[in-house]
């Protein structure tokens, strides 16, 4: 092995295409580890959210006089009590309404006066539309004026965002991993280029082109896998820095955001998976130059 190594880096150490390519490939699995970590944490906040707001509801008592929509509300509270198809049926604290309107309407959202729609939140036992169209009949029978709004369908535009971005860093990925392979392809013939004089003598000494392709790809190999190792150690220390700024904001969403073991697990095999996709890149690339050009 000692002696193979030492011919590989005295027909390769001149490549300097194959030795930029540390570099190229510890930038590219920098970037790729970045963006699934992107997608994944983004698919597990996506998927909180979605399990958050599954099976929940706001009904809105927007009766103008305050009597009546007070009186209403609570016949409405007692009524969704009584459902089979509502887990639970909690009335919102007005003091909690005037919190959330400050930002736009200031002290004047706690005004008593002021006609702030009753509401009441609601977790629905099963959250099928059969289920949801019995509540809202049973809601207006009693208020026809009032609303019932599935959490999903606020929730719906931002939803389809997540997925979004979750569907831009599967590209990225794709992408990233496609210029890998022709970054190694054009290092590899590079190699093959500066060395050609050296490969003719191989070939006249008895060696194949199985036996120089098999020299090369163990030197790109080697040379991805510092690459490898020098990028996922910075993708790493970078995710390390995100995750704990993020904790830091303590935003809801964004706590949800995060990898889980899977994720971690999968982000530690693309340092594997880059080496790998490296060497069968060159070795299809240097058998293919070898058997149309030398």
């Amino acid at each position: 092995m000692s002696g193979g190594g030492e011919r590989t880096r005295r027909v390769l150490d001149e490549a300097r295409g194959v030795r930029a390519m540390v570099w190229i490939i510890a930038i590219m699995l920098f970037l790729t580890v970045l963006g699934a970590a992107l997608g994944l944490a983004t698919r597990n906040a996506a998927s909180g959210l979605e399990s958050q707001l599954a099976g929940r509801a706001t009904v809105q008592i927007v009766t103008g006089d305050p009597a009546r929509r007070q009186a209403e509300a609570d016949r409405v509270l007692g009524a969704l009590r009584r459902l089979d198809d509502v887990r639970a049926a909690t009335p919102v604290d007005r003091g909690e309404l005037a919190a959330l309107l400050r930002p736009w309407l200031g002290d004047a959202g706690a005004d008593p006066d002021l006609p702030v729609p009753t509401m009441i939140d609601l977790e629905l036992a099963d959250g099928e539309p059969a289920a949801l169209a019995r509540v809202r009949a049973a809601v207006t029978k009693i208020a026809p004026a009032a609303r019932v709004d599935t959490h999903e369908a606020w929730m719906t535009p931002v939803a389809d965002f997540l997925d979004l971005i979750v569907l831009i860093a599967a590209v990225l990925v794709i992408l990233l991993a496609g210029a890998t392979a022709a970054v190694v392809v054009l290092a590899a013939r590079a190699g093959l280029e500066a060395h050609r004089q050296t490969i003719e003598i191989m070939h006249m000494l008895g060696s194949t082109d199985v036996q120089v392709a098999r020299l090369f790809q163990r030197r790109i190999a080697r040379d991805a896998a510092i690459g490898a190792v020098i990028g996922g150690v910075a993708a790493l220390a970078m995710l390390l820095l995100i995750s704990a700024q993020a904790a830091g904001l303590g935003s809801e969403l964004l706590g949800q955001a995060t990898l889980g073991p899977l994720g971690w697990a999968t982000l530690a095999l693309l340092p594997v998976a880059f080496v790998l996709l490296a060497a069968l890149a060159a070795r299809l690339a240097i058998t293919r130059t070898l058997e149309r050009v030398l």
